[in-house]
């Protein structure tokens, strides 16, 4: 059994995507960053970061105590290796996913995640910071459209490349970007919204997040003000 710390944002998703995928048992624990759970002590101790998602495997594949982790990229990983599955384990094709793996923690989510707060969460419109983060996530989408042609997947089979890459342009709409603009991109992400386990995944989040636009407590707790409670 595995608890996962989570939050439906984008890198909760490739948590719960890889956990349907790989049919493994979990329990999802909602850490609700508006609320400021991600500050509380018990969080901390298992994500110093105070960001989700991260995990307790009760059941790790040596057989000794339980393994805990948190940064997404670094959970896929851990899940990948416990089952053999979603990253090859020859040498070449092993690093042509963790090169896209890496590209997406260092360039796509973050480029992205701050176009969603200068989108969606500024309390006024800053339009060089607007245009700048656009520009740059056009830019990422560029790149990842020309890696898929002429392929279904990103390094050619279904691997953990592209579950972390899936959720950010899953939020294409708080980007402002049109998908038909990337046809590559389309179709690739359609073969994944039509996943099993993509659906499941994404029903574990439903409801959790209000419809609506953040208090100004929550937005305290979601971009920096909390962190005074540590």
């Amino acid at each position: 059994m595995i608890d996962l710390y989570y939050w439906p944002t984008p890198n909760g998703s490739k948590i719960t995507m890889m956990l349907e995928e790989c049919g493994l048992d979990y329990r999802p624990h909602p850490i609700n960053i508006g609320a400021g759970d991600q500050f509380q002590p018990a969080f901390l101790k298992l994500s110093p970061n105070n960001r989700i998602p991260a995990i307790i495997d009760h059941a790790p594949a040596d057989g000794g105590p339980p393994i805990e982790l948190f940064e997404s990229g670094a959970i896929l990983m851990y899940l990948s290796e416990k089952t053999g599955r979603f990253c090859p384990t020859d040498l070449r094709a092993r690093y042509e996913v963790l090169k896209w793996l890496m590209w997406q923690m260092g360039g796509l989510g973050p480029m992205a995640g701050q176009l969603h707060h200068f989108n969606k969460y500024s309390p006024e419109p800053i339009p060089y910071a607007q245009e700048r983060y656009s520009k740059e996530t056009n830019r990422l989408y560029t790149v990842l459209n020309e890696a898929l042609e002429g392929r279904e997947f990103i390094a050619s089979e279904y691997t953990i490349a592209d579950i972390a890459c899936y959720p950010w342009i899953a939020r294409y709409e708080w980007q402002k970007m049109e998908l038909n603009n990337f046809p590559n991109i389309l179709s690739w992400f359609e073969k994944i919204r039509e996943r099993p386990a993509t659906i499941k995944a994404y029903a574990v989040g439903e409801g959790m997040r209000p419809n609506r636009p953040p208090t100004e407590e929550e937005r305290r707790n979601l971009f920096g003000a909390g962190q005074d409670r540590r």
